[in-house]
């Protein structure tokens, strides 16, 4: 079975290697997916326990369309009924690309009608489209004349782990804050801090790391449990083996704000991700007046851009995180995403690392930098040259 599992740009080789870990074989990394080859159990791990992964799609058809008609054509071609009966649901998606295919609600109106004449000609009925949550939901993506049809086993995107009780203004999408902790290689053996912790999402993406908890643990519903083929026993066994690889947390998780706002969002939010404890903690404090437990220590944050949040004096403001990195994290290792480029440069540290990522639509550098223990001088000049 071919499987093709959805990401952010940027994350396409973490995802890769999430993959790999479960099992997937003839891995194939694209732009913002990843292929690899499957069973049942791997597309039922690859929904539980991704944390990249914002759909999991299984391959259905590749064909060549070049009008209306023909996608009709060959739509009218797949054997639907090993895959949908009349009594159930479906709802098609389509993201296109094409001068020939300009508007993606008219290719999926001739997907839908394909799929319904097929079933009126093969038994006198049709099926029913449920666009919120249908037995059946089939994914369309079109580039230029080239088709490609896959089935949606993830149903709602995965980024929604349903721990958000509470959110504050501009969230990180949980799959980039993932991505993010799983990038710097960071697996819970050492302190994690993020000094402006917000609603709480890179300290619970941490937690669910460090204790090996699946991110869609407490999820009900998935795509593929309304399929013809789900296989409950299965399930429950993929399951029950997720369960068993969850361990207590090791290591200190503690998030900061300055805002009083953000450090009850962050606590509530814990508490619904099942991670409140001793070793995951938030506190009200500015980042200014922040010291850290000794090292080592991982610190990533998501300051705040000037996009969309407001800094009166954003020059300023990141000046003031780089002479907080220098003057007290000393042996921790720093990484920073923002869109504001011209801000990064007054950190006063050369980043080490540096990757485009993307936070919605704003396009971001995620930047690296370690924090030499010994004198100011050696911090500057130790932090190898930016690439």
């Amino acid at each position: 079975m071919k499987i093709i599992v959805k990401t952010l740009h940027g994350l396409e080789p973490v995802l890769a290697e999430e993959i790999r870990k479960i099992g997937g074989q003839a891995i194939r990394v694209g732009r913002r997916a990843v292929e690899c080859e499957g069973d049942l159990r791997l597309l039922y791990r690859a929904n539980l326990e991704l944390r990249t992964a914002l759909r999991v799609l299984v391959h259905l058809a590749d064909f060549r369309a070049d009008s209306p008609d023909e996608l009709y054509r060959k739509i009218s071609r797949i054997a639907w009924q090993e895959h949908l009966s009349i009594d159930k649901t479906f709802a098609v998606d389509v993201t296109a690309h094409s001068e020939i295919f300009r508007h993606s609600k008219y290719a999926g109106l001739k997907t839908k009608d394909a799929i319904a004449d097929y079933f009126r000609k093969l038994t006198g009925a049709r099926p029913s489209v449920n666009v919120t949550f249908p037995h059946l939901r089939i994914n369309l993506h079109i580039n230029e004349d080239q088709c490609a049809l896959s089935l949606d086993s993830s149903a709602d995107s995965l980024h929604k782990r349903g721990y958000r009780a509470t959110t504050l203004e501009a969230p990180i999408n949980e799959v980039l804050a993932a991505g993010m902790i799983l990038h710097t290689g960071w697996q819970g053996d050492a302190t994690f801090i993020d000094p402006m912790c917000g609603s709480g999402t890179l300290l619970i993406e941490a937690g669910l790391i460090a204790t090996g908890t699946p991110p869609q643990l407490h999820r009900d519903a998935f795509g593929f449990m309304r399929w013809r083929n789900f296989d409950a026993k299965l399930w429950e066994e993929v399951l029950e083996q997720a369960k068993a690889q969850i361990k207590p947390l090791a290591c200190d998780i503690l998030g900061f704000d300055k805002d009083m706002r953000a450090v009850r969002a962050s606590a509530q939010n814990i508490f619904s991700a099942h991670l409140e404890g001793g070793r995951i903690r938030v506190a009200k404090q500015a980042f200014e007046k922040l010291t850290p437990p000794p090292p080592p220590g991982l610190l990533i944050t998501n300051p705040p851009y000037d996009e969309r949040l407001q800094e009166a004096d954003v020059a300023a403001f990141y000046s003031m995180i780089g002479d907080r990195l220098k003057q007290a994290f000393a042996g921790y290792e720093a990484w920073l995403i923002s869109s504001n480029l011209a801000a990064l440069k007054h950190i006063g540290l050369r980043a080490s690392q540096k990757m485009t990522l993307f936070n919605g639509a704003l396009e971001c550098k995620f930047q690296q930098y370690k924090l030499y223990e010994g004198s100011l001088d050696q911090t500057k000049t130790e932090a190898a040259p930016a690439e």
